[in-house]
């Protein structure tokens, strides 16, 4: 399995505004860092899944595009565009750290 195949189905279903495809692709102990903070801003799928369902699957123009993604072992790195959000449109990165197939902790910046 190629590490970046369950970030790229979290991708399309996020797209997709697909909530129960999405958070599938997330360990049952998910983890969200935004550092520099140190503790999680989200833990757990449960959590996880009302996040977006509440803050993001609500927005109708809601769109991901993956500008740039780099693989290393069980790491992968997207530079993403975001739009469709209140305040416009965002850059970020996203890391996510896969185990077993899933992913298991993201961190935002």
């Amino acid at each position: 399995m190629n590490p970046s195949d369950p970030v790229q189905r979290q991708l399309e279903a996020y797209n997709d505004h697909d909530l129960e495809r999405f958070v599938a692709e997330y360990t049952d102990d998910v983890q969200v860092f935004r550092p520099p903070a140190l503790e999680p801003v989200l833990s757990g799928k449960a959590a996880f899944a009302a996040h977006y369902a509440k803050n993001r699957f609500t927005l109708p123009d809601l769109h991901a595009e993956v500008v740039n993604r780099m693989v290393c072992g069980q790491t992968v790195i997207d530079h993403e565009r975001i739009t469709g959000l209140p305040d416009g449109p965002v850059e970020a990165i996203a890391v996510y750290r896969i185990e077993d197939g899933r992913i298991r902790t993201v961190w935002f910046y």
